[in-house]
């Protein structure tokens, strides 16, 4: 029977979290490559669990502190082919496709910046990550002025027009 643990994530109110699968030795070498060539300037650590061979944490960035975050967080997740990237001056928007475009990536928990839980199943083989908690349940729904609020944002943003 597996137990279910609640790992929290941890890190600044304006770090960035994507956390995902994937299987290769090559992949925090990749995940690398696709936050500098999507952001040059973003600041960011990644941690990759190796689930077969030595079974290593393999560590790649360019910012020490949310390389050395990225690996303890990992560390308590504690889930084979499991990765996460902390990072800074980007959101997950501008990363996010080519994340997803690299060739070992098999799945994309979240990409958030709110508090998060990972669900995490712990058997006698190892762990898996089950599932995410990603920020806080909805308070109602949004109104004709929310809306508005909503869409003005993204312009602000640049994200529409």
């Amino acid at each position: 029977m597996a137990d279910i643990l609640e790992i929290t994530i941890k890190k600044d109110e304006d770090t960035q979290v994507l956390l995902g699968h994937a299987g290769f030795i090559k992949t925090a070498e990749d995940l690398y490559e696709a936050m500098v060539n999507s952001v040059p300037k973003a600041r960011f650590g990644i941690a990759f669990a190796e689930a077969s061979g030595p079974c290593l944490i393999r560590i790649e960035g360019n910012d020490p502190e949310l390389k050395k975050s990225a690996e303890e967080n990992l560390k308590r997740v504690n889930a084979g082919h499991t990765f996460i990237i902390l990072f800074k001056e980007a959101y997950p928007i501008n990363v996010l496709p080519a994340i997803k475009d690299v060739r070992e990536v098999t799945r994309v928990y979240c990409a958030t910046a709110n508090p998060l839980t990972v669900l995490v199943a712990m058997t006698s083989q190892g762990g898996s990550v089950i599932g995410v908690v990603d920020g806080s349940a909805p308070k109602g729904v949004e109104s004709d002025e929310d809306i508005l609020m909503r869409r003005k944002l993204l312009r602000d943003f640049g994200y529409k027009k």
